[in-house]
């Protein structure tokens, strides 16, 4: 008896041990603006992300700038995406700057979804929000980011790391298949 309750013991913690391992991560340092300089830049936070369905959908992926004209629009555009066996420029962020010059430009989950995993948004019989996947995501690299103005031939560009999903992301995507919230055709 007392060995079967050891063995229990022993899976209960391991498998509470694998779920606090699952959905936690590592978090990456947060990169800020550097206010003494008077040009125009660009970071981005997280500078790396990972295209895991579900780690995807849940990163909140914000482009920051600033020496930009006050009440200027600016665009943020990835460079050189491999699209289709091509090189292209995708659109994937867009802020109004603010009176000071700065601006943070959030990429919107239809954008990650459709850029980033190459997947659509659709929805299941209970009128909830899942991913549709039919393609590679894309691919991992260093692409440059780029922050356009609109009113005036400013720019400023940084990096942003694309990853290929890790094994925790790979489970889960799995698990998100499992509960319906993510179709692979």
């Amino acid at each position: 008896m007392r060995k079967d309750h050891a063995y229990v013991l022993t899976v209960i913690f391991l498998v509470a041990a694998w779920s606090v391992f699952l959905v936690s991560g590592c978090s990456q340092p947060v990169k800020t603006l550097d206010k003494s300089v008077t040009a125009p830049q660009l970071i981005v936070n997280p500078g790396t992300v990972r295209v895991g369905v579900a780690k995807m959908k849940d990163t909140d992926l914000v482009f920051s700038g600033s020496g930009f004209e006050p009440e200027d629009s600016v665009f943020i555009n990835l460079l050189n995406v491999p699209v289709d066996g091509k090189k292209q420029n995708i659109s994937i962020a867009s802020a109004e700057v603010s009176k000071d010059g700065t601006f943070d430009a959030k990429v919107e989950l239809l954008t990650k979804v459709s850029d980033f995993l190459r997947a659509e948004v659709g929805s299941n019989e209970e009128m909830e929000t899942i991913i549709i996947v039919s393609k590679a995501p894309m691919p991992a690299g260093v692409y440059t980011a780029r922050a356009v103005s609109m009113l005036s031939d400013k720019t400023a560009d940084c990096t942003l790391i694309v990853k290929e999903p890790c094994v925790i992301d790979r489970i889960k995507d799995w698990l998100g298949v499992k509960l319906g919230k993510i179709v692979k055709k």
